[in-house]
């Protein structure tokens, strides 16, 4: 299939090599910065540029292509900007201090081969944004509306569940406490789950398109890391380390990740 003169495997190509030389830069900045915490920077704006880079290359319905560089754009950058302040000018994170203790020699190479497995990543999730890209239908899908609708309650939940959160540790008399406010009084990780929704709302919106359904693997993949890998276990775990009999109750009483009523 030709896109204006550009095959679509062009398009993931070219999208492919950006995100994996942004990487390899963010991979330079964090030697001297000594934080490689900002990989989750540069792993939340790569997204958004993939998603512009598609919409700029793709030959799609116009408006639709707007619409895909508006959300992923707002998306990306929102988180971005979060990450930005948790990151820049504070100590690394204890995920990144581990993996240092963890490997031991050839250190900054390891490092390297980590933040381009980010850009992998980003390559497949960014599935969804080339389906949309790709639409040619003129008329929104009624299933695209739905997506739309997803998005901004995801990312409504997620921006709410990061502020929420933001707020309970800036007040020093909570230093050790668990956070069980607001949305985090119904789920120990809603920002998760918002952000899993909006992954729902990308593959719900490109599922329309000419083999949409393939899109359908970025949240599935999502799901597995928020739950498995990056998310709930290893925040968990250092949860437990850090605040103890109290997490653990909280464990007991709170859904993991659905929000939803406490458990009697």
């Amino acid at each position: 299939m030709t896109i204006t003169g550009i095959l679509w495997a062009d398009m993931a190509l070219i999208a492919a090599a950006a995100m994996m030389a942004l990487m390899a830069l963010v991979w330079l900045i964090h030697i001297p910065l000594k934080n490689a915490g900002i990989v989750d920077i540069a792993w939340a704006f790569g997204l958004a540029m993939m998603a512009w880079l598609y919409a700029m290359m793709g030959d799609g319905h116009g408006p639709r292509r707007i619409m895909l560089a508006v959300i992923a754009g707002l998306w990306g950058l929102r988180l971005a900007a979060y990450l930005f302040i948790r990151v820049i000018g504070k100590p690394e994170d204890s995920r990144y201090r581990t993996l240092r203790d963890k490997w031991k020699e050839n250190i900054l190479f390891k490092f390297f081969l980590f933040f381009e497995f980010q850009a992998v990543l980003n390559i497949v999730l960014s599935v969804p944004f080339l389906m949309i890209s790709l639409n040619p239908s003129p008329s929104i899908h009624h299933l695209e509306w739905i997506g739309a609708g997803l998005w901004l309650i995801g990312l409504a939940g997620e921006s709410l569940a990061d502020y929420q959160l933001k707020r309970f540790k800036s007040d020093p008399a909570n230093k050790g406490k668990v956070c069980q406010s607001g949305l985090w009084n119904y789920s120990r990780h809603p920002n998760y789950f918002f952000e899993w929704l909006i992954w729902i709302a990308y593959a719900v919106i490109a599922l329309p398109a000419p083999y949409g359904w393939i899109a359908w693997i970025a949240p599935a993949l999502m799901l597995h890391f928020l739950i498995h890998v990056t998310g709930i276990a290893a925040s968990e775990e250092q949860a437990v380390q850090s605040k103890g009999e109290a997490f653990r109750a909280y464990q007991q009483s709170t859904s993991a990740f659905v929000p939803w009523f406490k458990k009697k």
